[in-house]
Protein backbone atom coordinates (compact mmCIF):
# COMPACT_ATOMS: atom_id res chain seq x y z
CA UNK A 1 0.00 0.00 0.00
CA UNK A 2 1.37 3.41 -0.98
CA UNK A 3 0.80 5.52 2.15
CA UNK A 4 1.70 8.79 0.44
CA UNK A 5 -0.06 8.33 -2.91
CA UNK A 6 -2.48 11.20 -2.28
CA UNK A 7 0.13 13.66 -0.98
CA UNK A 8 1.93 16.29 -3.01
CA UNK A 9 4.54 18.96 -2.43
CA UNK A 10 2.87 22.26 -1.54
CA UNK A 11 -0.22 20.85 0.16
CA UNK A 12 -0.90 23.03 3.18
CA UNK A 13 -3.13 23.86 6.09
CA UNK A 14 -3.50 26.84 8.37
CA UNK A 15 -4.66 27.06 11.96
CA UNK A 16 -6.01 30.36 13.30
CA UNK A 17 -6.29 31.22 16.97
CA UNK A 18 -6.29 34.03 19.50
CA UNK A 19 -3.62 33.88 22.22
CA UNK A 20 -5.14 33.26 25.65
CA UNK A 21 -3.48 33.56 29.04
CA UNK A 22 -3.38 29.74 29.21
CA UNK A 23 -1.15 29.68 26.09
CA UNK A 24 1.54 31.88 27.66
CA UNK A 25 4.82 30.95 29.28
CA UNK A 26 3.73 32.97 32.33
CA UNK A 27 0.83 30.55 32.79
CA UNK A 28 3.26 27.62 33.03
CA UNK A 29 6.35 29.19 34.64
CA UNK A 30 6.11 31.55 37.60
CA UNK A 31 7.73 34.92 37.03
CA UNK A 32 7.73 34.68 33.24
CA UNK A 33 5.85 37.13 30.99
CA UNK A 34 2.37 36.42 29.70
CA UNK A 35 3.32 35.97 26.04
CA UNK A 36 2.65 33.10 23.61
CA UNK A 37 4.88 30.23 24.72
CA UNK A 38 7.21 28.30 22.47
CA UNK A 39 5.76 24.87 23.40
CA UNK A 40 2.23 26.02 22.56
CA UNK A 41 3.44 27.57 19.29
CA UNK A 42 5.06 24.22 18.40
CA UNK A 43 1.81 22.41 19.25
CA UNK A 44 -0.13 24.67 16.89
CA UNK A 45 2.45 24.17 14.13
CA UNK A 46 2.17 20.39 14.57
CA UNK A 47 -1.61 20.57 14.52
CA UNK A 48 -1.54 22.51 11.24
CA UNK A 49 0.82 19.94 9.71
CA UNK A 50 -1.32 17.03 10.85
CA UNK A 51 -4.46 18.60 9.46
CA UNK A 52 -2.78 19.26 6.10
CA UNK A 53 -2.67 15.52 5.39
CA UNK A 54 -5.25 13.87 7.68
CA UNK A 55 -8.06 13.74 5.12
CA UNK A 56 -5.97 12.10 2.39
CA UNK A 57 -4.24 9.34 4.35
CA UNK A 58 -5.46 5.78 3.77
CA UNK A 59 -8.21 4.58 6.14
CA UNK A 60 -6.76 3.40 9.46
CA UNK A 61 -3.65 5.59 9.19
CA UNK A 62 -2.71 8.80 11.02
CA UNK A 63 0.37 11.00 11.15
CA UNK A 64 2.45 11.47 14.29
CA UNK A 65 5.16 14.00 15.04
CA UNK A 66 8.72 12.64 14.75
CA UNK A 67 11.04 15.61 14.50
CA UNK A 68 10.82 19.35 14.83
CA UNK A 69 13.27 22.22 14.41
CA UNK A 70 11.80 25.61 15.26
CA UNK A 71 12.95 29.15 15.95
CA UNK A 72 10.68 31.40 18.01
CA UNK A 73 11.33 34.85 16.52
CA UNK A 74 9.13 37.29 18.44
CA UNK A 75 6.91 37.63 21.49
CA UNK A 76 3.13 37.77 21.05
CA UNK A 77 0.86 39.05 23.85
CA UNK A 78 -2.50 37.75 25.04
CA UNK A 79 -5.34 38.75 22.72
CA UNK A 80 -3.24 38.66 19.55
CA UNK A 81 -4.38 36.74 16.49
CA UNK A 82 -2.00 33.99 15.35
CA UNK A 83 -1.83 31.82 12.22
CA UNK A 84 0.16 28.57 12.15
CA UNK A 85 0.88 27.40 8.60
CA UNK A 86 2.30 24.06 7.41
CA UNK A 87 3.28 23.22 3.80
CA UNK A 88 4.57 19.89 2.54
CA UNK A 89 8.19 20.29 1.49
CA UNK A 90 9.19 16.64 1.11
CA UNK A 91 7.65 13.18 0.97
CA UNK A 92 9.20 9.77 1.63
CA UNK A 93 7.61 6.31 1.82
CA UNK A 94 6.52 6.65 5.46
CA UNK A 95 7.00 10.27 6.44
CA UNK A 96 6.31 13.83 5.34
CA UNK A 97 8.45 16.93 5.89
CA UNK A 98 6.78 20.30 6.35
CA UNK A 99 7.95 23.89 6.27
CA UNK A 100 6.16 25.48 9.20
CA UNK A 101 5.70 29.08 10.24
CA UNK A 102 3.63 31.14 12.62
CA UNK A 103 2.52 34.74 12.19
CA UNK A 104 0.84 37.31 14.40
CA UNK A 105 -0.89 40.42 13.04
CA UNK A 106 2.45 42.21 12.63
CA UNK A 107 5.15 39.73 11.63
CA UNK A 108 6.44 36.19 11.41
CA UNK A 109 6.93 34.90 14.97
CA UNK A 110 8.10 31.34 14.31
CA UNK A 111 9.63 29.21 11.57
CA UNK A 112 11.12 25.80 11.05
CA UNK A 113 10.65 22.28 9.75
CA UNK A 114 8.64 19.33 11.00
CA UNK A 115 8.59 15.63 10.07
CA UNK A 116 5.49 13.51 10.60
CA UNK A 117 5.47 9.73 10.35
CA UNK A 118 2.53 7.86 8.87
CA UNK A 119 1.41 5.00 11.08
CA UNK A 120 -1.29 2.36 11.15
CA UNK A 121 -3.44 3.21 14.19
CA UNK A 122 -4.11 -0.41 15.20
CA UNK A 123 -0.42 -1.41 14.94
CA UNK A 124 0.59 1.72 16.85
CA UNK A 125 -1.90 1.00 19.64
CA UNK A 126 -0.69 -2.58 20.00
CA UNK A 127 2.98 -1.67 19.92
CA UNK A 128 2.74 1.07 22.53
CA UNK A 129 -0.21 -0.34 24.51
CA UNK A 130 -2.26 2.77 23.80
CA UNK A 131 -5.97 2.67 24.49
CA UNK A 132 -8.05 3.31 21.37
CA UNK A 133 -9.64 6.42 22.90
CA UNK A 134 -6.23 8.03 23.36
CA UNK A 135 -5.77 8.41 19.58
CA UNK A 136 -9.35 9.21 18.59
Amino acid sequence: MDLVANLSIGMSAEMKLVVTREMTIGHFVSGMPYVYSTPIMVLHMEMAAGSAIADVLPPGFVSVGMEINVRHLAATPVGSKVRAIARIAGISAKSVIFDIETWNEVRKIGEGTHRRGIVNVMDFQKRYQVRESALN
